[in-house]
């Protein structure tokens, strides 16, 4: 049985590598589908980095676009930019939830009579909450494969499978959003009750998947849509390689809400999706799932909120490459030092250790980027003679030495001159905010002020309050 896959640990310096996780989970524990940012809350489409599909004329896509307009809805549950752009129900209407449990019953949807959907006692939206008091490993719901909605599950399946080639792009979420834009506009659609938990979003205007200005808005709710709702099944540690498995919609499984310490996790075996319960969960209290290992500067970009220091064990702060390339200029005094730190990065840069759009990857408890940021210190500090004879070797012959783990506990044990230089990279990383930590700690203590702000000036604060701090504890640590 096929839990969550394992944390990527990304440095972008030229490759990227997989390592053991801290907890089961592909690219940083998703159950979720892994993005680039919500289009809604980064203002841009083209920062999604997601193709349109392929232009010319398609069968799938006539077929697709040939209904006629009717509301397009969405949900606003976990992606808080999708509910400002709908707003919220007013009050809590019994009907959508009794439809989507009968639904349940009739797909062979089986929810744990100790578990209720509901908008009372949630964070955002829907949620679950349990009835009664639930034990670690406890069931709270199956959903049998039938029941989820992907492109192999929907009515134009065969069509879609047939223009494959045509709807290829580089996310891979076309064929889904073909196959919701369908089911969402087919009146008989066997996935309607599962709307129906779903707010209105808009109206389709002649949609039309092609890279013109007015599908623009359309196409971004979409993904965003997608973004917020789909998961994406692991693959086996042996398939580690293969292409991922395509995005797919899991009812009742999107109806939790999000935590870093969250009490319930998605399983997949070959007949259905098990949520489990990892964590004793009293009575009353809502059942949290988890969208992946997310530093809250994802979470804002993917779903519009973050989770408040030091709630979110999973945030990170970046260090940039080339701010460490910059600090440790900083100590050169003659152009033969300059000249000769500049080959010791094109060493590292050869070695893929590093790169002009890189960065390191600093985690609250862990160093995400471990092997390059070690390799970097090593090389920048190395003796002259000693960096000859490593070069001459290609970097072979190198013993990791425990004394040179960069684990957290242990940095306040790193060789001088390496403390030194994570220290003036810091420093300068401190210098790109345009405040200090203690102008984010005053904003945050003072309730009248902080209320002041508009929702995204919070979240933000939020992201970079957590950076901060994740910063001045590595300050601390190379004192």
């Amino acid at each position: 049985m096929a839990t969550q896959a394992k944390r990527r640990r990304v440095s972008c310096g030229g490759r990227r590598r997989s390592t053991p996780l801290r907890r089961a989970s592909p690219l940083p524990r998703p159950q979720r589908r892994p993005a680039r940012g919500c289009a809604a809350c980064r203002g841009s489409f083209a920062a999604l980095h997601i193709p349109s599909p392929n232009p010319g004329p398609s069968s799938a896509r006539a077929a697709v676009f040939s209904a006629p307009s009717e509301l397009f809805r969405a949900g606003q549950r976990h992606c808080a930019c999708l509910s400002q752009v709908a707003g919220l129900a007013g009050s809590e209407d019994p009907a959508p939830v009794a439809s989507f449990l009968s639904w349940c019953r009739r797909v062979g949807l089986e929810l744990s009579p100790k578990v209720a959907v509901s908008r009372q006692g949630t964070v955002a939206g829907y949620g679950m909450v349990a009835r009664e008091s639930v034990q670690p490993g406890e069931l709270l719901f199956a959903v049998p494969r039938a029941a989820l909605l992907s492109q192999h599950t929907c009515s134009i399946s065969g069509l879609l499978e047939r223009e494959r080639g045509a709807l290829q792009s580089q996310s891979g979420w076309v064929p889904l959003l073909l196959a919701l834009l369908h089911e969402l506009q087919a009146p008989a659609s066997p996935w309607s009750p599962y709307f129906a938990l779903w707010p209105e979003l808009g109206r389709l205007e002649h949609p039309m998947f092609c890279p013109r200005v007015r599908s623009l808005e359309l196409y971004r709710q979409l993904v965003a849509l997608v973004m917020a709702y789909s998961f994406q099944e692991p693959l086996e540690e042996e398939d580690d390689e293969k292409e991922p498995n395509s995005p797919l919609m899991v009812p009742a499984a999107d109806v939790l809400n999000h935590l870093a310490n969250h009490n319930a996790n998605l399983e997949y075996s070959p007949n259905c999706l098990r949520m489990v319960a990892t964590q004793p969960i009293p009575k009353g209290h809502e059942i949290f799932n988890t969208y992946g290992q997310m530093a809250n500067w994802q979470l804002i970009h993917m779903y519009g909120f973050t989770e408040p220091y030091p709630d979110n064990t999973d945030d990170t702060a970046d260090i940039q490459m080339v701010t460490v390339r910059e600090a440790a200029l900083q100590g050169t005094k003659v152009e033969a030092e300059r000249l000769l730190l500049y080959e010791r990065w094109d060493f590292l840069c050869k070695l893929e250790m590093v790169g002009e759009e890189g960065a390191f990857v600093i985690g609250r408890e862990e160093v995400l980027t471990e092997e390059e940021l070690a390799m970097t210190l090593k090389v920048l500090c190395m003796p002259a003679e000693e960096f000859r004879e490593f070069k001459d070797q290609d970097g072979w012959g190198d013993d990791k030495r425990e004394e040179d783990s960069l684990t957290i506990t242990n940095i306040p044990k790193l060789k001088a001159s390496w403390r030194q230089l994570l220290r003036d990279s810091v420093l300068l990383t401190l210098q790109t905010y345009a405040t200090d930590l203690k102008t984010e700690q005053d904003l945050l203590s003072s309730k009248e002020v902080y209320a002041t702000l508009s929702w995204r000036e919070q979240q933000a604060l939020q992201v970079r309050y957590g950076q901060k701090m994740i910063l001045h504890q590595l300050l601390e640590l190379t004192n």
